[in-house]
């Protein structure tokens, strides 16, 4: 989440106009993340998210998100609800962009998580992975290495010198996942971005999951990979923490196992999944918009986990 389009509250008050959900109160930017534009509103008392999509988000795809977010809703999954307008649309237009307005998800985000922490989002992710094989749709990833690949080779025709033994580094690590990749593991539709700030919690419990504008059929362990990355390593990513991994493992058998097929092929879907953040906030860091109010991350939390995982290797077993 980020704030790249600006709106005045006359914007939005005429935006309103379509919808049913009363009169504009409050509005305020959301400035934590980097893909989308996104707004808190406040509407006869009730809050809602206003999504403007910007940059990564294909309107091709937008379709699939809303009525992955229906069905997970009519499942009972905790996520946000896209609101219908006065047209019957969800999907609508402000400021000549796609944008969309989703039910508020109550909660906060935890930055530091425990092991009963890492607990719940396994169990939630396991439930995520059991409903969505009901779901008939599919969309493939649009991070794929070679999506990947091309951001890098932008990032690398740069010249940015301070990330230049960087580059040479994920070329390196691209060529090596490209002729380790397997083949026909478990998959289903997966979130694809289930960090810590994509994930709320109350009295201990996860209140709902949000940002699904990555998720898409692909392996099931990509989904572990990406959390045990976020979730399970400290001190800028240079520490992995054995026990916050294994109430994760935990936490996901309850709904499935892993096979040992999964489990022989998880070293390299970690990697992926960590040079996908690196190139990612790579990219965000060297063509940072000058105007935009949006909070940079650190890639090299990243390149630690990256080189932590090329040492190590991790057993997903209970």
């Amino acid at each position: 989440m980020a704030v790249f389009t600006k709106l005045e509250k006359s914007e939005i008050e005429e935006f309103l106009i379509s919808y049913d959900i009363g009169k504009l109160e409050e509005f305020n930017e959301i400035v934590e993340g980097i893909e989308n534009t996104n707004y808190k509103l406040i509407c006869d008392g009730n809050p809602y998210i206003l999504t403007i999509f910007e940059k990564r988000v294909d309107e091709k795809d937008l379709p699939f998100f809303m009525d992955l977010k229906l069905y997970l809703n009519g499942k009972n999954f905790k996520c946000p609800k896209p609101i219908i307008n006065k047209s019957n649309s969800i999907i609508n237009n402000l400021k000549d962009k796609k944008a969309v307005i989703v039910s508020f998800i109550n909660g906060t985000k935890i930055e530091l998580p425990d092991t009963k922490d890492c607990l719940e989002i396994g169990k939630t992710v396991g439930e995520l992975h059991n409903i969505s094989l009901g779901f008939n749709e599919k969309k493939e990833n649009t991070l794929n290495l070679l999506a990947l690949k091309n951001i890098f080779y932008k990032c690398l025709n740069s010249n940015y010198i301070e990330f230049k033994e960087l580059l040479s580094e994920i070329n390196s690590e691209i060529n090596f996942i490209e002729n380790s990749w397997p083949e026909d593991l478990p998959s289903g539709l997966i979130h694809a971005d289930l960090f810590k700030d994509n994930v709320f919690f109350e009295n201990g419990k996860i209140s709902g999951i949000i940002d699904f504008y990555f998720s898409c059929y692909h392996f099931f362990l990509y989904d572990i990979a990406i959390i045990t990355n976020d979730w399970c390593f400290k001190d800028n990513g240079k520490e992995f923490l054995n026990k916050h991994f294994d109430s994760l493992i935990a936490g996901y058998s309850l709904s499935r196992k892993l096979n040992n097929y999964e489990i022989n092929s998880f070293n390299i879907i970690l990697r992926m999944a960590t040079i996908r953040i690196l190139i990612t906030r790579l990219h965000d860091y060297i063509f940072h918009p000058n105007d935009a109010i949006v909070v940079k991350k650190d890639p090299f939390e990243y390149y630690n986990i990256l080189k932590w995982h090329q040492k190590n290797k991790i057993n997903p077993t209970i």
